[in-house]
């Protein structure tokens, strides 16, 4: 059997989790099959069983197009040029909306089974009109297409099957659960703290740590918003970067500014680090925040928790599937606008909620490290890489099983 994968993201440019499940997953499947990936950007590697080549995003034809659509426009012309090489993968698997065109093409003009995997809804992501304007019309026109004309749709929660469902016509046999995992022997607790020696992070006092992209979903505003209702002695570390638009990244800066004026420690890392490095930045936290207000898994908090540290998370989508709320963290409510853009009702609220669950767990070492253990037990007994590549290749066979 032979997989093509299709995705936006792949190393050395990943910049979220969908890039970072991709990887994973792609390694894990080549070790009981032939795996090819097709992604963004200028990648060529070859090894026996995992085939890489990245194609052109950034095109010099599109340099005049409306500042929003471009992306979407060279999003459609990379999907065709992935097209235009020869296809002989047996199943075509397609990660996020940028490449679920190309697998919708590789369907009707090759007639493969097409897998999707739901790593986001656009449905349930109203705010990247922001980012694409019009283009969003056309994002969530892809992804609709793709979905409903999949052979099979891989949810990554349940929650997401649930949704997949309420917004989708799809028939729920064909909607499969399979979280994402996680490599249990890179993501564990390290001594190692060149990363907090870099960016001047006193080992000496506690911190609670954020790790994520600039976007509306992530809800990082809200996390900023709690800093004044955090203990003053803890230490505030924001790993985050990529912003969606100019316009949330001035909103975040302006943000942290203004609350730089009273508080000094603080501490803005304005690019996403490499593994390594963010590793070091969770074994040493004492708390990592999750405050999405949108998220159909939450990949940060498995890697969070396999590096032993205690959760605070906003109880939203797959987060309820992820973080047992007690014993690997603390699970904070979010009543949301029932309607798009579905923010917080009392953002305040919200914020405030946050910050008395990270106040909480600094305050109480003992419940800290149990469920720092706790956390690492519930990933090593769920999120293995190796039990979730073989549920997919079980999907995979199912799907060629049924055309013969």
């Amino acid at each position: 059997m032979k997989a093509l994968f299709y995705t936006r993201e792949f190393p050395p440019y990943v910049y979220g989790g969908a890039g970072v499940h991709v990887e994973y997953l792609a390694t894990e499947l080549a070790k009981l099959m032939e795996v090819e990936v097709r992604c963004f950007g200028d990648q060529n590697q070859q090894s026996k069983q995992l085939s890489v080549k990245g194609f052109p995003f950034e095109n010099p034809d599109f340099d005049h197009s409306n500042a929003k659509l471009k992306a979407v426009l060279q999003t459609l012309s990379t999907c065709i040029q992935m097209n235009a090489a020869n296809i002989d993968a047996d199943i075509v698997h397609c990660h996020t909306w940028y490449a679920q065109f190309a697998g919708i093409v590789t369907k009707l003009c090759y007639g493969i089974p097409l897998v999707i995997t739901t790593h986001s809804l656009e449905p349930l992501r109203p705010w990247k009109r922001e980012q694409l304007g019009r283009g969003y019309e056309a994002s969530s026109w892809i992804e609709k297409t793709a979905i409903e004309m999949a052979d099979a749709v891989i949810a990554v929660s349940n929650e997401t099957k649930a949704d997949v469902l309420k917004y989708f016509d799809v028939d729920k046999n064909k909607v499969k659960v399979i979280y994402n995992g996680i490599n249990l022997k890179e993501y564990v607790l390290t001594s190692e703290t060149s990363t907090l020696d870099e960016y001047g992070i006193d080992k000496s006092k506690p911190y609670v740590l954020f790790v994520g992209r600039i976007t509306r979903q992530k809800g990082i505003i809200y996390l900023v918003n709690a800093i004044k209702y955090i203990n003053a002695e803890t230490q505030i570390v924001l790993c985050a970067g990529a912003p969606d638009t100019p316009e949330i990244a001035k909103e975040m800066e302006s943000s942290i500014l203004e609350i730089k004026k009273g508080r000094k420690n603080v501490i803005w890392i304005e690019k996403m680090l490499q593994k390594k490095e963010v590793i070091q930045l969770y074994s040493h936290a004492d708390v990592f925040c999750c405050p999405s207000i949108y998220e159909p898994f939450g990949i940060i908090n498995i890697e969070a928790m396999a590096c032993q540290t205690a959760v605070v998370a906003s109880a939203v989508g797959g987060i309820k599937e992820v973080v047992v709320n007690g014993e690997t963290g603390i699970l904070v409510p979010l009543e949301q606008q029932t309607t798009a853009p579905f923010e917080p009702v009392n953002p305040d609220k919200f914020s405030r909620d946050l910050a008395a669950g990270i106040n909480k767990l600094i305050k109480d070492k003992s419940l800290r490290e149990t469920m720092a253990k706790n956390g690492r037990k519930r990933v090593e007994e769920t999120f293995d890489w190796i039990a979730i590549a073989k549920q997919v290749a079980d999907l995979y066979q199912s799907l060629l099983n049924e055309k013969k």
